[in-house]
């Protein structure tokens, strides 16, 4: 099994890779020279054009079966990963990567979230005929092609090339086969924990975390909060509004300790209002208050 894309065992093995303001990136899925790991982060949403290779898209709670080209649309706040028919499958394609904000500053106001491209309970995975795939193949080769000119104006027109391809998803119908996993509860609580696990690190005071709630995971998982909390008490005897505050208790552990952030600024990174919230919830979670482990009363 494969994370992200099918071309992120190669990417995998890069590290520190600078991520510039512009927020896009484009590839072949075969590039041996393609460093595009630092972009597989929460921010980041990936279009990827698959025109070789036979494989299951585990996405959310449903596995999509992929036996032709195709173009596929993933999430980073949703989790999901590729299950390769065989080892010897040859795959080929190509993808690239952005934030909303790079297709935002073309003003394109609908947020990607409720962009049914992206949505959990959405349709990711749209099969192509040869004629589509010629065509989708010639846009992801010209957006390699500007990324690589001098043309002082390229991210407006490689930003036009990203909108053509999410309208020509939007005009076709998926034909798809979803078919619901075995185990589903173990698969709904690892899809919850890997969910849980990409809020963290919090990167920065004033990016608070997204998902905080029960519902919120749920929502995202496309799945009813109660059915979550079913399988995450079943697979784990906790519940899931535990185990999201224990991650969120040792973040903010992690960030008293390690960071200069102000106790206010640690509180909104972690989605609260305000820091008396953070303090109660802090204190009745470790007994003792954020300032006594900011000064090493205790240890982190």
């Amino acid at each position: 099994m494969y994370q992200n894309s099918i071309s992120d065992k190669k990417a995998n093995s890069f590290t520190g890779i600078h991520i510039d303001p512009i927020q896009f990136r484009v590839a072949g899925m075969n590039d041996d020279k393609c460093k595009l790991n630092a972009y597989n982060r929460r921010d980041f949403y990936k279009i990827s054009l698959i025109t070789k290779g036979c494989s299951t898209l585990l996405y959310a709670n449903r596995d999509i079966e992929i036996n032709k080209p195709a173009l596929v649309f993933t999430n980073p706040l949703i989790p999901y990963s590729w299950d390769a028919k065989d080892e010897e499958t040859v795959y080929d394609g190509y993808f690239c990567v952005f934030s909303e904000d790079f297709l935002h500053s073309g003003s394109r106001m609908e947020s990607l979230q409720d962009s049914t491209l992206f949505k959990a309970d959405g349709n990711p995975v749209y099969l192509l005929e040869d004629e589509q795939v010629t065509y989708l193949k010639n846009i992801f080769i010209r957006m390699q092609t500007e990324m690589d000119s001098d043309y002082i104006y390229k991210y407006d027109l490689i930003r036009n090339f990203v909108n053509v391809i999410i309208h020509e998803a939007v005009k076709m119908q998926p034909a798809l086969a979803y078919f619901n996993p075995t185990n589903a509860a173990s698969r709904i609580t690892n899809l919850f924990l890997t969910l849980l696990e990409k809020q963290f690190p919090v990167d920065s005071p004033q990016a608070p975390l997204k998902l905080k709630k029960a519902g919120d995971y749920a929502d995202r998982l496309a799945v009813h909060v109660n059915h979550l909390n079913a399988a995450i008490q079943e697979i784990t005897g906790k519940t899931t509004t535990s185990i999201i505050n224990e991650a969120i208790v040792a973040e903010a552990k992690s960030l008293l300790a390690q960071t200069n952030w102000s106790v206010a600024e640690i509180a909104f990174s972690l989605g609260f209002e305000y820091a008396s919230y953070f303090n109660n919830f802090f204190k009745k979670h470790t007994g003792y208050t954020p300032m006594k482990i900011r000064n090493s009363i205790l240890p982190a």
